[in-house]
């Protein structure tokens, strides 16, 4: 079992900046691929992006357009998830996962990653 907690949400200005971090515990952290979702319309959790164990590969949703950057520090068990030209639509309760699969190809937004954490919530005003 995988304990996640996410933190590093907030208020913030269209055009700002967050670094949100996920914290993990329990089992290895670097046997697990990591990832990012948000609730959005008509879906439970969007794909935002995800991270291989040893964070030499990773995979963003492309209505990013380069805005976010995800990274890891498997010597602290935990992923980060840095936040550019924040948007009002932007604003979510973001969700860090964990999976032992690093799934980035075809359709791999669609992946059901097995562990989740509790969510931070960000809010960008206009």
């Amino acid at each position: 079992q995988v304990q996640l907690v996410e933190s590093g949400g907030g208020l913030v200005q269209a055009g700002g900046s967050l670094r949100l971090s996920c914290t993990a515990s329990g089992r290895t952290f670097s046997d697990y691929a990591m990832g990012w979702f948000r609730p959005a319309p008509g879906q439970e959790r969007e794909f935002v992006a995800a991270i291989s164990w040893s964070g030499d590969s990773t995979y963003y949703a492309d209505f990013l357009k380069g805005r976010f950057t995800i990274s890891r520090d498997n010597a602290k068990n935990t992923v980060y998830l840095r936040m550019h030209s924040l948007k009002p639509e932007d604003t979510a309760v973001y969700y860090c996962a964990a999976d032992e699969v690093f799934c980035s190809g075809y359709g791999c937004h669609l992946y059901v990653y097995k562990y989740w954490g509790q969510g931070t919530q960000v809010t960008v005003s206009s």
